[in-house]
């Protein structure tokens, strides 16, 4: 009976023994878990830079093609071309994922994250381009492109107030257009449109066929065809962390601190 007695008294201390083991590999499980997912985000770039290499030597072809079909205020480019941009895109986004990923990972260790290329913008973790010659809306997207960035995509009242402060002339291309479907608006980020800033009246496709935006020098949109000449365009791309801005590099907050 008293072997019984201490088996029952001992039964406790064994389970939480248990238990603690348990834990403790729980524990291990899961940094490794996210230690594994740490490498990926970092390995990932590298990981798929076969892939974009081939798709920058695909797109470099269609880009003759693509300036030919710019003329035209119709769909974009159809099969290849189309299928084209689609996997560039696609990619673009998978990139940029992973790159907002690693800003927050860097963040929370206290870097500051708003440093930008030369002649770039700084404004909420974002940088921006404004261009200045005249281009067609195919012909500013392959523009932001090349460098390195995408026509901007607008998400609220303060990046648009930001963006019409900078913008200089009175008409300027960004990332939106309904080129896909009719008055389906998509952005350039793939995005949805929580946010829009129409010019009353608009948009109207006047004479069918404007499936492209530009922003008025008010800041107001406006639908527009796609082949018109415009002498303005806005790009944007993520600022990076870690160093300041460079003296090169202009950053929207001194503009905002001084008032």
């Amino acid at each position: 009976a008293r072997g019984q007695d201490d088996e029952f008294l001992e039964s406790p201390r064994k389970r939480r023994c248990r238990r603690g083991l348990q834990l403790a590999l729980l524990g291990l499980l899961t940094s490794a878990l996210w230690a594994g997912l740490l490498a990926l985000l970092l390995l990932w770039p590298e990981l798929m830079s076969q892939t974009v290499q081939e798709l920058r030597v695909e797109q470099t072809q269609m880009k003759s093609r693509g300036e030919r079909m710019a003329g035209n205020s119709g769909p974009e480019p159809q099969g290849t071309v189309r299928l084209g941009h689609m996997a560039s895109d696609a990619l673009g986004k998978l990139k940029e994922e992973v790159a907002k990923l690693l800003m927050e990972i860097q963040m929370s260790e206290g870097s500051t994250c708003n440093t930008c290329p030369a002649q770039w913008v700084s404004f909420q973790q974002k940088c921006y381009y404004f261009g200045e010659s005249p281009k067609r809306w195919l012909q500013a997207r392959y523009a932001c492109e090349d460098l390195h960035g995408r026509l901007v995509s607008i998400h609220s009242q303060e990046e648009q107030d930001f963006l019409t402060k900078r913008a200089n002339k009175e008409k300027a291309w960004i990332g939106l257009r309904d080129l896909d479907i009719e008055g389906e608006f998509t952005w350039m980020d793939g995005k949805p449109l929580d946010y829009t800033n129409w010019q009353p009246g608009e948009p109207n496709n006047a004479d069918q066929g404007e499936n492209c935006v530009m922003m008025l020098s008010s800041g107001k949109w406006n639908d527009a065809f796609c082949h018109n000449w415009l002498d303005a365009w806005v790009c944007e791309q993520l600022a990076t962390c870690g160093s300041p801005a460079t003296s090169d590099s202009l950053d929207d907050s001194l503009d905002t601190g001084s008032t």
